[in-house]
């Protein structure tokens, strides 16, 4: 009993120094962790966030995904448990989570980038350099395409979607996250293109990372739930919704859905 007790002591004790740094270091004194498993890495991991604001910071110990690419891995995996041998296109992938899954654990896996001012088609760095609007892959190139936090980016979303439709091959799916900001309301256009291609903004300016661009993305769009008749609009494809809430796959956060867009058989 006097061992236990001892033990006991010495948790509280590690505890409250550990209480003590995080709220030196950290500013709300923010601190969550979560033991279980990560679509991405596929191991036994530890996911943990220092700040409140889960969707960039709830990361995998080991490949530090965030979880909306755990949740978009997971759907790719729900929907097509065959996706290692299809053929896959990811426009603008990042350097972890389920971007490098899919780049290294599909043979048939094409993956692009924007560069402006290159011609379009060419292959840059490992990257075929493609405008979404203005594709020059073949129709019905590929089973899948896969987009992370792309759409709100693009001046012309109705052509992007329609060029996207035009690439898969029937029964293929554009799988895709893009922050649901307007949970109350419809869609916004939040920027339109100048004439040396520079944003307008009709609302507060806002951008965000850009893997290939110092300089970073601007938004151009706040996208609501109408975004499913958008796509249907402009690509034909129907949408659902995906939206998973599961600690054990490290999968809680804000603005987390995942987007199927699929072309009938």
């Amino acid at each position: 009993m006097v061992f236990f007790s001892k033990i006991n002591d010495i948790e509280i004790v590690i505890k409250r120094i550990r209480d003590k740094i995080l709220n030196i270091f950290l500013p709300d004194g923010f601190y969550f962790s979560h033991n279980g498993y990560c679509p991405c890495c596929d191991k036994m991991v530890n996911f943990q966030a220092n700040v409140s604001w889960l969707r960039d910071s709830f990361l995998c110990s080991n490949c530090h995904s965030f979880p909306r690419e755990r949740a978009l891995m997971l759907i790719i995996e729900s929907y097509y448990p065959n996706w290692r041998s299809l053929n896959i296109h990811e426009s603008s992938p990042s350097n972890r989570g389920a971007s490098l899954k899919l780049g290294k654990s599909v043979k048939n896996y094409v993956a692009s980038q924007y560069f402006p001012d290159k011609p379009f088609g060419m292959q840059i760095n490992n990257f075929y350099n493609q405008d979404l609007e203005n594709q020059s892959f073949k129709n019905e190139s590929f089973d899948i395409v896969v987009t992370q936090d792309v759409m709100e980016h693009l001046y012309d979303p109705g052509k992007a979607f329609a060029e996207i439709a035009r690439t898969l091959k029937k029964g293929g799916a554009h799988i895709f996250t893009v922050p649901i900001i307007n949970k109350h309301k419809s869609t916004e256009v939040w920027a339109v293109k100048e004439e040396n291609n520079s944003p307008v903004f009709l609302k507060t300016p806002e951008w965000h990372g850009n893997p290939v661009d110092s300089k970073g993305s601007p938004v151009t769009m706040h996208w609501g739930f109408d975004i499913v008749d958008f796509i249907k609009e402009h690509s034909g494809l129907d949408t659902t919704i995906e939206h998973i809430d599961n600690l054990d796959y490290g999968i809680r956060a804000e603005l987390i859905e995942v987007m199927v867009s699929q072309k009938k058989e």
